[in-house]
């Protein structure tokens, strides 16, 4: 993995998945410059001195995307505003939730990410019935005449729906194939926004993605699959067991036991995606304190769940995964014993990817999940 931070793993993969999204090495090294030194003093404390450095270079940025825009150069437009949409995500997400300035860049991120896609990012955004209430979402359809298949994509603990359509790109569209990249309850706006806590059990809001793509004309109901990078490595396979709608699933990193993961940090075993870690997973999950986490999280695993996989099922994990234990996808891929289409990935050091949900390289893995997907659906 890339380290511009030496000994700082949570900072050093924030900067590996916004080169994901399409940063630009020479702008972050910039950035990067102005708080090398804090960074050897912790994942938490230099954080706001982070997040001031980026955001000055994604308000730049994007400056520059507006005039671009004003001369009539919606491509170069659009490319700058991709740019400052993936370091406005890397400064925001590696915030205390208490820091307030937070709340001003996320709303400026959701507002570059409009104006990429009025330059033309192939994206649409669109709101999805949830109980009640609703959440977000953003739908990139797939390349040629449809209707399409379509893979609902689902966050893990940290990321956003912009994430993950910056990382996507095309992928999905040149393969026939439409994506619909989801805020669901415990991430991006549906966290923020709406004050939607994370559930245990995904297929609730798995299932209302699914209600929504049957109302699109340019969408194959009968080819529907879902799945979730990182945390996602558990809500996808939950939800796949249980919504029976899908007709494939993809787990980017294993997550088999994330409730039994969490004792283990206790002990500081394994990395952490994010700064303020605990402060973070209990916002995440609406839980006041440490103790009524612990009691919930037992929930959140794969076992005795895995049996109802009934559908094809590919588990990728890189080899070198700091943060989620290898065991993990083993243990995923021992226990779904009625899938009818079951496949392993690991990522070596050969092809690349040996990082967390391949942060080092995603294209590999991007690549390999891709290819499988457009074989089956």
């Amino acid at each position: 993995m890339y380290e511009p931070f030496p000994g700082n793993y949570v900072w050093n993969l924030s900067v590996n998945i916004c080169i994901g999204m399409g940063g630009a090495m020479g702008e972050m090294d910039r950035a990067n410059e102005a708080v090398r030194a804090i960074a050897r003093e912790g994942e938490d404390k230099g954080t706001e001195a982070f997040f001031t450095a980026w955001g000055t270079m994604a308000d730049r940025l994007a400056v520059l995307g507006d005039e671009a825009m004003a001369a009539g150069r919606r491509f170069s437009a659009c490319e700058k505003y991709k740019r400052a949409t993936a370091y406005y995500v890397t400064a925001e997400r590696m915030q205390s939730r208490n820091y307030a300035p937070r709340q001003a860049m996320y709303a400026t991120m959701l507002a570059t990410m409009d104006k990429a896609i009025a330059a033309g990012l192939s994206a649409e955004r669109v709101e999805i019935a949830y109980e009640g209430t609703s959440y977000p979402g953003l739908f990139v359809p797939g390349q040629g005449e449809g209707p399409w298949p379509c893979m609902v994509f689902c966050n893990g603990l940290d990321s956003v729906k912009e994430m993950i359509v910056l990382c996507m790109r095309d992928e999905f569209a040149k393969r026939g194939i439409a994506m619909l990249a989801i805020d669901h309850p415990g991430v991006g706006e549906a966290l923020r926004l709406k004050g939607l806590t994370a559930i245990h059990d995904s297929e609730r809001w798995a299932g209302a993605a699914v209600d929504y793509l049957e109302t699109r004309g340019d969408v194959d109901a009968e080819r529907i699959g879902m799945m979730g990078w990182s945390l996602g490595g558990y809500y996808a396979p939950r939800a796949a067991c249980y919504e029976k709608r899908f007709k494939l699933c993809v787990s980017w990193g294993a997550n088999h036991n994330w409730g039994e993961l969490q004792a283990r940090r206790l002990q500081r075993e394994g990395d952490r995606p994010v700064p303020h870690y605990w402060d973070h997973v209990m916002w995440v999950w609406g839980q006041p304190d440490m103790e009524a986490f612990m009691a919930y999280v037992p929930r959140i695993t794969l076992n005795s769940h895995l049996d109802r996989m009934t559908i094809p099922y590919l588990i990728t994990h890189g080899a070198n995964d700091r943060q989620i234990p290898i065991e993990y996808a083993h243990q995923s891929h021992d226990q779904a014993v009625n899938s009818p289409d079951l496949e392993l990935k690991l990522f070596t050091e050969r092809e690349g990817g040996v990082e967390h949900v391949s942060a080092d390289n995603m294209e590999p893995s991007c690549s390999y999940i891709c290819d499988w997907v457009a074989a089956r659906l």
